[in-house]
């Protein structure tokens, strides 16, 4: 028996358990990494079952396959070569299914690994589905797997009005629940009248090392989006992810994508330096190491860049102590502070939305970039400012930790 188990495995090896799904229309909504623990992809693991009825499936952002290399590519709808069953895209022409996608099926197993982090968008697909679902009188399984960052939280909680894509609900940047527990949240906070099941994990340590979330040595990792290659990028990701909104390269079209930062006209050695002059505790936790990389595609395409990498892999990790928010927030000030005139915000249309900076959507309100440009604010106020959100959404979501 391995070690931990996920919800796709325990479903798969239990038959009692998928009892209920008998003569049902079956939908999976599932992505590159929704995998057995031999790697099989879920839609072909289930489709092998005798006693289950796939009749559709879904793909979220960058596809069912994981087909889409760069960010905000859009998917089509297309039948599935080997199953023959038709697979809907949620980011193509809609990102909520219609009421036609809602009548193919009965019962809809949602496999999804996430990253932990409020802008990753398959939290949001999740809302809209669990939404449509109690709409159309539907039943939703979530086949949970690990937070492969863990417990921590970080980050201030989005404020009312600024829901998008990019932002499901009032969380955090990192908000430390898996998505069966994610599941539970939204339809208490939407007060969602939906039939919905949690196949739960089995042996899942989130507090234990070297995976702090992720069991490392006992499963394989796969990209659940094509720039999240490793768990490293997972735990930097909380903190980069806002790197979008903004002219620096996040790495995007090198080998290791959200683990660093830079543009060809920054000083990578002297920002390090300005970072730990302003709030050196903001950077434990981890190793920064100036670097210089030239990417591929994406921003600063064929330019060479200096650059920071942020290293969270080595003894020096300490999970309880790393931040990656507040590190990337200290970022911006430093280089706000270093040159003041720096063309920081990227101004263009993001995830749908084209009239609010993306370094806006990103972190649900203007509080984080208003704190950046804001000559006066240190980082003592934004500690301050985020610690009273930190603290209420740690109360708030002990009600749902199911682990």
């Amino acid at each position: 028996m391995p070690a931990i188990q996920f919800g796709l495995d325990r479903l798969l090896a239990d038959s009692a358990l998928r009892k209920p799904l008998t003569g049902k229309r079956l939908a999976l909504l599932a992505h590159p990494a929704s995998v057995t623990v031999d790697l099989t992809h879920a839609l072909d693991a289930l489709a092998a079952l005798p006693d289950l009825r796939l009749t559709a499936a879904f793909g979220p952002q960058h596809g069912l396959r994981g087909d889409k290399q760069d960010n905000m590519v859009e998917s089509p709808d297309f039948l599935d070569p080997r199953h023959g069953i038709p697979v809907f895209s949620l980011y193509g022409t809609v990102r909520r299914p219609t009421a036609t996608m809602m009548d193919t099926f009965d019962v809809l197993l949602i496999d999804l690994q996430d990253l932990g982090c409020r802008i990753y968008t398959f939290i949001t697909t999740l809302r809209y589905l669990l939404e449509a679902a109690a709409e159309h009188g539907k039943t939703v399984w979530i086949l949970d797997r690990p937070n492969p960052v863990g417990r921590p939280l970080e980050g201030l909680l989005l404020r009312t009005g600024w829901e998008s894509f990019v932002g499901a609900g009032p969380l955090p940047m990192r908000h430390g629940l898996t998505m069966g527990e994610l599941a539970h949240w939204f339809i208490a906070t939407l007060k969602l009248d939906v039939d919905c099941q949690v196949i739960t994990l089995l042996g899942w340590a989130p507090d234990a090392a070297p995976g702090y979330g992720w069991p490392l040595g006992n499963r394989s990792w796969v990209n659940p989006s094509p720039n999240a290659p490793n768990v490293s990028m997972a735990r930097c990701y909380a903190g980069t992810v806002m790197l979008e909104g903004t002219t620096l390269s996040e790495g995007r079209g090198t080998t290791r994508p959200l683990e660093l930062f830079g543009a060809p006209d920054i000083d990578a050695q002297a920002l390090i330096r300005t970072m730990t002059t302003l709030a050196p505790t903001w950077l434990a936790g981890c190793r920064l190491r100036d670097c210089w990389f030239e990417p591929t595609f994406h921003k600063h395409v064929g330019q060479l860049c200096n650059g920071v990498q942020i290293h969270v892999e080595d003894a020096s990790y300490q999970h309880l102590a790393f931040r990656p928010w507040r590190l990337q927030a200290l970022a911006f000030k430093a280089l706000r502070r270093m040159q003041p005139d720096y063309p920081l915000w990227r101004d263009f249309a993001y995830e749908y939305e084209n009239n609010r900076l993306a370094i806006d959507l990103i972190n649900g309100s203007p509080l984080l970039r208003e704190w950046v440009d804001d000559p006066q604010a240190t980082p003592a106020d934004l500690d301050a400012l985020t610690r009273l959100d930190e603290t209420a959404w740690e109360i708030m979501r002990k009600d749902f930790l199911l682990y």
